[in-house]
């Protein structure tokens, strides 16, 4: 009876065995079926028409939020990403080879550039990549001289971006407009120019003044975040409050209050500098001459220092105000008369 039941437990493994070997095969002979369709599939590239097909509709909605030619944004696109095809653009979502810069937070990939494991941002889908483009160039004090261009001065928008440095081949210029003419992409400009005006947000109007500081990114809501003074800030928009900025930038309330040395009790106005990170010990200015109107806190967003070292610099009482053309000291202490 033992050795019955012994031989019938030896049949049931010898069955099983038997089962798992040629289900092993069959999966076997199933990928090795499919693996020629997967390589086909890798191999296939995106033409350039199958590339402004796909992102037109991005391209145009970037122009009407930043004034940047529908045509030259999908014309950079088809060169920065090789059509879409580039490892940066796939694996990436980056189409136009935005480097991480200082500051960066986001996921990144290392790839050879100009030097071995260059930084470079990825992106959660291309339209952010697209957004940080816009941002890029509309924030860059030596681009700003594009925007005074018709939107529908391709040409002059191509040559502008080689004077301005973006690109080091000396044929950029010309390899834009050729993109553009046989694409014909210069089409998508041709959108009317109060609709432009009238879908523009307010913070989305990049103005002299922003220009000046330098772009860091993109964050939630499509907010744009710059830096001053090595510390990341937005510019308020209408309707902004403490509870609506900690919400998009995932800190607490009582942080943006305090980075910005208010106190909850205060408001915060559209246009308004305000700081996501606790501001700097000192300016990189060594000294201000205040203007009329300024007070020692407008003063202190101004250069990202913080209110309370300002005083201390200064040897100043808090809460007294400096008078109109008096030196204030921002990154050493004023000496004693």
């Amino acid at each position: 009876m033992a050795n019955s039941n012994r031989n019938m437990r030896i049949q049931r493994k010898e069955l099983f065995r038997n089962k798992m070997h040629a289900l092993g095969q069959v999966m076997l002979l199933l990928m090795m079926a499919l693996l020629p369709l997967a390589l086909t599939a890798q191999n296939v590239k995106m033409t350039r028409a199958e590339y402004v097909e796909m992102y037109k509709e991005i391209a145009v909605r970037e122009m009407i939020d930043f004034s940047i030619p529908a045509s030259i944004t999908l014309a950079q696109g088809i060169i920065e990403s090789g059509s879409g095809n580039s490892r940066l653009a796939r694996e990436g979502n980056n189409h136009f080879g935005i480097k991480c810069h200082v500051g960066w937070e986001g996921k990144s990939m290392l790839l050879d550039d100009d030097a071995a494991n260059e930084c470079f941002r990825v992106y959660a889908n291309a339209e952010e990549s697209y957004k940080d483009h816009s941002f890029f160039l509309s924030q860059r004090s030596r681009y700003a001289f594009l925007f005074e261009l018709p939107i529908t001065d391709y040409k002059g928008w191509a040559h502008g971006l080689k004077k301005a440095g973006y690109a080091t081949n000396p044929k950029y210029a010309g390899m834009l407009i050729k993109i553009i003419e046989e694409l014909e992409l210069y089409k998508y400009d041709l959108l009317d120019k109060d609709a432009l005006a009238r879908q523009k947000r307010p913070d989305e109007i990049p103005s002299a003044d922003q220009r000046k500081y330098e772009a860091f990114g993109v964050g939630k809501n499509n907010r744009k975040v710059l830096t001053n003074n090595e510390r990341k800030f937005i510019f308020a928009r209408k309707g902004d409050d403490f509870y609506k900025i900690a919400a998009d930038f995932n800190i607490y309330n009582y942080q943006v209050w305090k980075y910005n040395d208010l106190t909850k009790n205060d408001k915060i106005k559209e246009g308004d500098m305000v700081y996501l990170q606790r501001k700097k010990s000192k300016a990189t200015t060594p000294y201000h001459y205040v203007k009329q109107g300024e007070t020692m806190r407008t003063i202190s967003q101004l250069y990202g220092i913080r209110l309370n070292k300002l005083y201390r610099k200064n040897r100043m009482e808090p809460g007294t105000e400096p008078r109109t053309g008096q030196m204030l000291w921002l990154q050493d202490k004023k000496p004693r008369k």
